[in-house]
């Protein structure tokens, strides 16, 4: 009697360390929105979906002197904050990353002068360091020492923490940040990764992708909702600070045709 080989099942592939932030604005007519940028179609994740800006933790963002060029937050502080105390430097290096990507992506950068004034940098040279960092993410540290910038890390709020499904073959463990975008600055998507930006109050970009007309990933769509009904910018930051933050790994399962994903606490979640 023949005996056929069990198949295998494969491992899951180990999530890569990411991070984005959610930027507010207040309306001049009152209310806030946030910022969402839109995935270039040929991109291998989330394409032709809106999204926050962010990404990939590089090994640069960690770099030794990171906590000198940030403002408020420390490595210790920074593994409290996301629960890795065996890995401060690794921590730290969230705080660092998302604003660097954010920097890439849409050119907003959130940092000052080193006195505490604003960052003092001329147009066309904040564009040169800016395709420089999107070449080389080794460029952002570089920038900041020789313009001796700190970088504005006391005003982010950590509030959320995704971790892409088992299923997929690229996959991301992503920290969710939200700030205050800075005055005198705006968002211009960097035609490479990003192909639009889009500046709406959260319940307008939850109706339109209700709608069919903003191609939103569940993950965006949770984190609107925790920002949805707050009355300022201020509020909603408010909102998110302290915020109890439990690591949500969604779940994939196929019932007939129909994908279906769950969440922690649904019905056949394990």
């Amino acid at each position: 009697m023949a005996h056929w080989p069990v198949p295998v099942k494969p491992s899951p592939v180990t999530p890569v360390p990411a991070a984005t932030l959610v930027l507010l604005r207040d309306r001049s007519r009152g209310a806030y929105e946030v910022l969402l940028i839109r995935r270039h179609r040929a991109r291998k994740f989330a394409a032709g979906d809106f999204v926050f800006p962010g990404g990939m933790i590089e090994p640069g963002d960690g770099a030794d002197d990171a906590a000198a060029r940030c403002r408020g937050v420390d490595a210790s502080h920074a593994a409290r904050a996301l629960d890795l105390p065996a890995a401060p430097q690794a921590a730290l290096a969230h705080w660092v990353g998302v604003i660097r990507e954010t920097f890439e992506e849409v050119g907003i950068l959130l940092a000052a002068a080193a006195d505490g004034g604003p960052a003092r940098i001329d147009g066309r040279r904040l564009a040169d360091y800016r395709r420089a960092c999107q070449a080389d993410h080794r460029a952002f540290g570089d920038m900041l020492r020789a313009e001796r910038l700190v970088l504005a890390t006391d005003g982010l709020v950590y509030f959320a923490h995704w971790i892409t499904p088992e299923i997929q073959p690229l996959r991301f463990d992503t920290r969710f940040f939200a700030a205050a975008m800075p005055a005198a600055q705006e968002a211009v998507a960097d035609e490479q990764e990003i192909t639009e930006v889009r500046w709406l109050a959260p319940r307008e970009a939850l109706d339109a992708h209700a709608g069919g007309e903003l191609p939103l990933r569940n993950p965006t769509v949770k984190n609107l909702e925790l920002f949805d009904g707050a009355p300022s910018t201020a509020a909603a930051l408010e909102r998110m600070r302290g915020r109890q933050v439990r690591t949500i790994l969604p779940r994939v399962i196929m019932e007939g045709d129909e994908r279906r994903v769950l969440l922690p606490g649904d019905p056949g979640y394990f």
